[in-house]
């Protein structure tokens, strides 16, 4: 393994990398690393204090971040399929262009963290703590989000379809673009939500009576939701 020292921390580029090739190098919480380009694929990396470490395309399929520190971590570019961030501290970490697919991110904390153009079809964040959490561009289609707030946000082009968005509270959200197609929405909460830019396909007007009470449908969505129930509109 080579190494080259930037101006700050530690920069590995290109490198197929073990635990054991990173443990040395994460003494110093001052000195944090740059991994560019590396793999990592399953890997066991719980309970590591990777505060503050970049990854920029590294390959991650299936690696293992269970309950590790990566505080203001930063992630461009990478592909973690089915990686695991169970109990993993995420606060103010970012996430730009990456594929996160089935990854799962149960009882993480995501506090303030954001994603960007990513992928995560089939991911899971049950018990996930999610104040400040953002989503941008993103798929999360069949994605698992019971009981995240969305409270309030603008939410970017969001494809949710096939998610199960039970419990979830989009009071006051404005979709822009984006789909709730065949979402699981029970219990989810709706009130003053602008729906009028997204794809509700496949939500019955029984949906809509019980969860989105007092939100703002567009003309051409209220007709399709009568048509529905076999209702002709002219």
């Amino acid at each position: 393994m080579s190494l080259s020292a930037p101006h700050e921390g530690h920069h590995l580029i290109g490198q197929t990398l073990q635990r054991s090739d990173l443990e040395p190098l994460l003494s110093d919480p001052r000195a944090p690393l740059l991994l560019q380009d590396c793999v990592l694929d399953g890997e066991d990396l719980s309970g590591l204090k990777l505060r503050g470490t970049r990854f920029d395309g590294c390959s991650l399929a299936q690696t293992v971040f269970d309950r590790a520190d990566l505080t203001a971590s930063s992630w461009r570019s990478c592909k973690a399929g089915h990686a695991s961030f169970y109990l993993a501290d995420l606060t103010e970490a970012s996430f730009g262009q990456c594929d996160l697919n089935n990854t799962s991110w149960v009882k993480a904390k995501l506090s303030s963290v954001q994603f960007k153009e990513v992928k995560l079809t089939g991911a899971h964040f049950s018990g996930a703590q999610s104040l400040g959490l953002g989503f941008e561009d993103s798929l999360l289609v069949g994605a698992d989000l019971r009981g995240i707030s969305f409270r309030k946000q603008t939410l970017l082009r969001l494809n949710l379809s096939d998610a199960d968005l039970a419990g979830c509270d989009f009071r006051g959200a404005v979709f822009k673009e984006g789909s709730l197609r065949h979402a699981n929405l029970k219990n989810a909460q709706f009130d003053r939500a602008d729906l009028r830019a997204v794809d509700l396909g496949g939500l019955t007007l029984t949906t809509l009576m019980q969860s989105f009470k007092g939100c703002i449908i567009s003309t051409d969505q209220a007709a399709a939701l009568v048509s529905s129930l076999g209702v002709q509109v002219v």
